[in-house]
């Protein structure tokens, strides 16, 4: 089994310290993600399989995944966030990840108080509804003219 390598925020208050760890920094960011239209899901390839797994066998759902395709960097009061998703059909990329480093922005500053230096974005996959464009290719086809 592989362990997690944790990192902490320090914020020192004049009556104590604050200890912040990495996973509450990869959950607020993952919810902050998942509120912006565009976005189907979070993770490459490996982790939304697995999580479709332990969905399927009963050992969770993946709503509960929200930190999936996460990953953060803490040094002091400084987060670097790197995040994995993927984006629904029919969205401008680069809007909808625009959109996703405003909001993980301002929801890890304004919630924990940490600046965020860097929020770096990998689209893994584009998903397309069943429905969607891929499908009636020959009606489609039938009315084209070269």
């Amino acid at each position: 089994m592989v362990e997690r390598l944790r990192n902490n925020a320090e914020l020192a208050a004049e009556r104590g310290m604050t200890s912040i760890a990495d996973e509450v920094v990869e959950k607020i960011a993952g919810i902050a993600t998942r509120e912006v239209p565009g976005v189907y899901d979070l993770g490459g390839d490996v982790a939304r399989f697995f999580a479709n797994v332990k969905e399927r066998i009963g050992l969770g759902d993946a709503d509960e995944d929200a930190d999936r395709g996460m990953s953060v960097r803490l040094e002091g009061r400084t987060a670097v966030i790197n995040i994995t998703l993927v984006i629904e059909y029919g969205f401008v990329v680069h809007s909808v990840t625009e959109k996703v480093r405003a909001k993980v922005i301002s929801s890890v500053e304004n919630l924990l108080g940490l600046e965020v230096t860097e929020v770096n974005i990998r689209v893994d996959d584009v998903h397309v509804d069943d429905a969607g464009p891929v499908g009636g290719d020959e009606a489609r086809a039938a009315g084209y003219q070269p």
